[in-house]
Formats: structure tokens, sequence, C-alpha cells
């Protein structure tokens, strides 16, 4: 029961951001924010797999689906954000191509590939016990690359403009892809699920947080008003009275 609350609430809190995310993109037309909305619907179908086989118990399909949107397609997708915010339309359409070809190869290889049966359905298990190794690298090349991207952006940031909007955002959004990458560790601590449901939801709210600062427009100080001139006295000629 707690297992399915916490990855409905995961769910819920990731396709919100989503929304939220897609309807910003809506009103500005920015290239990054319609990526990022495309990595927290990501994020939010990984959520929804999860909480489907923490409700009915795992299945390879819902395996599938949980290890394509949770574990290889979001984090390259938000790296590809990153380069939106950072190198701007033309980086950013180049490197889309890159991202969407290795996409559609990783699903394709994710729905045909040869599978173990699940021993345990009311248990998360790991991609090593289901799967080969051709899903499990793809995996980690997507999740490791992704992850550089984003925190190499931070650096980056941090390196050429140390102040300002873009900075904190990239740090803040660093530190949710850090956070996420951080479920091996809560592994240990609570359950498997618990694990991917918390972080999935802390990690997804950071995020959320490193977009609003980015793309939130400082407001300007306001100056404040320059006081009335004071009239000069009139001079001696302008006093004497005319005859």
């Amino acid at each position: 029961m707690l297992q399915s609350a916490l990855a409905a609430g995961a769910t819920l809190v990731a396709c919100a951001f989503a929304l939220s995310t897609f309807e910003r993109w809506l009103e500005r037309r920015r290239r990054h924010e319609l990526v990022w909305s495309v990595a927290l619907a990501f994020f939010a179908v990984g959520a929804a797999f999860l909480w489907v086989g923490a409700s009915t118990g795992w299945t390879l399909p819902a395996f599938r689906g949980f290890y394509l949107f949770g574990a290889v397609l979001n984090v390259p997708v938000l790296a590809l954000g990153t380069i939106y915010l950072l190198g701007g339309r033309r980086a950013g359409d180049r490197w889309s191509a890159a991202v969407a070809l290795a996409g559609a190869f990783a699903a394709g290889v994710l729905v045909v590939a040869p599978a173990h049966g699940i021993a345990d359905p009311g248990r998360l298990p790991q991609g090593s016990e289901v799967f080969g190794a051709l899903p499990r690298a793809l995996a980690a090349v997507a999740s490791a690359g992704g992850a550089l991207v984003v925190l190499g952006g931070a650096v980056w940031s941090a390196w050429r403009q140390r102040r300002g909007r873009l900075l904190w955002a990239n740090i803040v959004i660093a530190t949710g892809t850090l956070i996420l990458g951080a479920s091996g560790l809560l592994n240990s601590v609570v359950g498997a699920m618990e694990a991917f449901a918390i972080t999935l939801a802390i990690g997804v709210s950071v995020l959320y947080a490193g977009f609003l600062i980015a793309v939130t427009p400082v407001r300007p100080r306001e100056r404040p008003a320059a006081p009335a001139a004071t009239p000069s006295p009139p001079s001696l000629a302008e006093a004497r009275p005319r005859s």
C-alpha cells in the first residue's frame, strides 16, 4: 500500500510539473521549455509504470515500460534541454536529431529484447535479473552521458558567468539530476520501489525549481523618482520694477 501511494504521488508530481512547463512553452515558444516538458513527461510515464508494478505486481510489459522511460530516455532528453538553454537553438537542433535517433533505437531494443521471467512480482527487479547486456548498456550510457551533460552545464555556467540566474538554474538542475541518480543508495536503506518513488518525486521537484529559475526573468529595480527641480530665485534685472 505504501509503495503504491508513493509511486502515485511521484506520478502526479511529475505530471503536474510537465503540464506547467508545457504551458510556459505555449506562451513563449522557447525550445528548452518544450524539451523540458518532454523530459518531465517521460519521468511521469516512468513513475506511472512504477505505480502499476507496485499496485498490481510486476510483469514483463510493465518492467519494459519502466526501464525505457525511467532509466533510458528521460535523462538524455533532460540533457538536451540544457544544450538548448546554454548552446542556443542551432546547437540544440543538431543534438536533438541524435537524441531522437538514439531514443528510437533504445525503444526498439527494449520492446524486442529477450527477457527472463520475473520471479517475485511484489518486488521491483534489477535490470540484470531481467535483461541481457545490450538493454543494460543502453541504460548505463544514457543515464551517465545525460548526467554528465547536465553537470557539465552547471560547471560551464559557473566558469563563464560566476553569478546570475543561469548559473543558479543549472546548479539546481544538476542537483535534481544527482538526486534522481541516488536511488541505488536508497535501495539499501528502504525498499527498491520506495527508493525510486521518493527520489523521483524529490528529484523532479528540484528539477522544476531549476527550470523556474532559468525561465523567470529578473525584475529590474525601480529607480527612485528624481526630485522636482527647485525654481531659481529671480535675478536682479527681473526683480527690478519696470518704469
